[in-house]
């Protein structure tokens, strides 16, 4: 990574973020810098920062290179994706292509699918004013995740020490933060899938990502 000067998050407890948080303390420890997002207060929406995401969410990545470029992403998916690559002992390479097809599956799985059900659960319970939810809507997402999403990462786990097989990769820290996020709601609750996160909870980075998990303001 020594065409990587300089990497600030913009973060906010057990969000989203959190994934890529584990993933940096993963690969760099604590060398990265962290902004944190007050989300709460509506820091998402100044101009300055909807100069960096017009989505208004964390994460959001500051990437300077050593050339002193500088580069904006955002997308917590993408960015695992990203910063996995410029470290293989957190991705297949794409050479290995039935490896790399797994992972990417996963991935996808995780950042798009399952993590849309978690959302609109908390929506509909959380967030929205509550005349604009949903119970019902909740419930069908929730019977998803049990029915659907759960035996797929039983069956892995079942078989695997992590979510892609024997090697721990980027693909984890979207998984684990999404279980840690569905265990919130009762969700998961399957001893292989307890096994898992018991196993993830236990590497420092992981301890160091959610370190902060106290200030999350529901």
């Amino acid at each position: 990574m020594s065409e990587i000067k300089n990497l600030t998050l913009h973060h906010y407890p057990l969000s989203r973020s959190a994934r890529v948080k584990w993933l940096l303390h993963e690969m760099r420890g604590e060398d990265f810098e962290v902004h944190r997002v007050a989300l709460r207060q509506g820091g998402q929406y100044t101009p300055e920062y909807l100069a960096k995401n017009p989505n208004h969410a964390v994460p959001v990545l500051e990437v300077t290179y050593a050339d002193g470029s500088e580069q904006v992403i955002f997308e917590s998916m993408a960015i695992l994706t990203w910063l996995a690559d410029l470290d293989d002992r957190f991705a297949p390479k794409p050479s290995d292509l039935k490896a790399r097809a797994d992972y990417l599956q996963i991935l996808a799985l995780g950042g798009s699918w399952m993590d849309q059900m978690l959302w609109n659960i908390r929506l509909h319970e959380n967030i929205l004013p509550k005349a604009a939810r949903n119970a019902a809507f909740a419930q069908f997402n929730r019977d998803k995740i049990e029915n659907e999403i759960t035996p797929q990462l039983v069956a892995r786990l079942s078989e695997n020490a992590f979510i892609c097989g024997e090697t721990f990769t980027a693909a984890d820290c979207l998984t684990g933060q999404n279980l840690n996020w569905a265990r919130a709601y009762g969700l998961c609750a399957n001893p292989v899938l307890k096994d898992y996160m018991k196993r993830m909870k236990s590497r420092p980075a992981f301890q160091l990502a959610f370190a902060d998990a106290k200030d999350f303001e529901g």
